[in-house]
């Protein structure tokens, strides 16, 4: 991957304290970009954001993506040239709880993005991440496309549907190429399979249940080991979404649109088989079933994604398969109390950008 474009770059991150943001936001200050950070405030003392010290080398705001006269000052002064949107609320357990929150934030947040986006000369580019439940699950066996049905059965998941849709939107409306071919703005939009990788502290998530579990010497608890699910490591659809906005820094119109970055066929495994995985590397631990709360939620029980468009058009391919996406997640999580953790994460971008 050639990411040297992004060296004195004004690119704005928003989630940026967040888990995948915290990584996005130090491999672009390690390709040179000028990085702009606008986020709420870390959820955990340990996280990447705080463990790495990345504030000390960007520019760190703190603000709401609900609140667009914050945002749009943001804008104005910083004047970014690449936008990649990463804040959201981000838990399918906490969208049946705080429904209305969830959709302010990730859809009308969203529309802020937008339209500050629309309204800055300066932004060229703007890189919308969603998530692979935007579609209208069918639990069939083979990878939903981009040109897949949106849908989305509960509210976090419905959410993003309403984000691709309200992106598309825009770019037709707003951004159409072909309407204004001198002020050219292009969206994409990007989808991610589960996301796995250190500093993940997001609870209900399964390395954070893992992780808790090992360090307090208790059984892991699954309640649906046998779901199948697309897992990667942070950096691979990290960098799906570097060289996406790449492309389309260079005026490349046809990449304005959906794209999939889900992991190797091989990758797609069950929840037992992932924790499996994560007891060999962490060296001991055990797990057990249970059926308590089973139903409380809807969960799908399979899900996967199609990367042949991104393989196809951006040569983009998955460098990690699983065991190297646990191997590398879990030296995270056994390093994160003694090492120095920046140099631990830009040692693994490192490695991976060299696969």
């Amino acid at each position: 991957m050639l990411l040297d474009g992004y060296k004195g770059k004004n690119v704005l991150v928003t989630g940026h304290t967040g888990f995948k943001g915290s990584w996005l936001a130090l491999w672009l200050n390690k390709l040179g970009a000028n990085v702009i950070g606008y986020s709420l405030d870390p959820t955990s003392d340990y996280g990447n954001f705080n463990l790495t010290s990345i504030k000390d080398m960007i520019i760190d705001i703190r603000g709401d993506i609900r609140d667009d006269k914050k945002l749009n000052h943001v804008f104005k002064d910083y004047k970014p040239e690449v936008v990649f949107h990463l804040a959201a609320q981000p838990l399918v357990s906490y969208s049946y709880e705080q429904p209305k929150y969830t959709y302010d934030v990730n859809v009308m947040g969203t529309m802020n993005i937008l339209e500050a986006i629309a309204a800055t000369e300066e932004t060229r580019v703007g890189i919308i991440i969603t998530s692979d439940k935007c579609y209208e699950n069918k639990e069939w066996i083979w990878g939903y496309r981009e040109n897949d049905p949106l849908g989305g059965y509960d509210p976090y998941s419905s959410s993003k549907g309403c984000v691709e849709l309200l992106v598309a939107s825009y770019r037709n409306s707003f951004f159409n190429t072909s309407k204004r071919p001198h002020n050219l703005k292009l969206v994409a939009t990007a989808r991610a399979g589960n996301v796995i990788g250190g500093g993940d502290w997001s609870p209900g998530r399964i390395i954070t249940d893992c992780i808790k579990n090992l360090e307090e010497g208790k059984e892991i608890i699954i309640k649906n080991p046998t779901s199948i699910r697309p897992w990667q490591h942070v950096l691979e659809p990290l960098s799906g979404y570097l060289l996406l906005g790449s492309k389309l820094f260079e005026n490349n119109t046809e990449f304005a649109g959906a794209w999939n970055f889900g992991p190797l066929p091989s990758s797609v495994i069950t929840v037992e088989e992932i924790v499996s995985k994560i007891i060999k590397n962490w060296g001991r631990g055990a797990w057990k079933n249970s059926q308590v709360g089973l139903n409380t939620i809807h969960e799908a029980n399979l899900l996967n994604l199609d990367i042949s468009k991104s393989n196809y058009y951006l040569n983009w391919h998955p460098k990690w398969d699983i065991d190297m996406a646990v191997e590398k997640t879990i030296k995270w999580y056994k390093s994160y109390k003694t090492l120095d953790m920046y140099q631990l994460c830009i040692d693994q971008i490192t490695a991976y950008s060299n696969c």
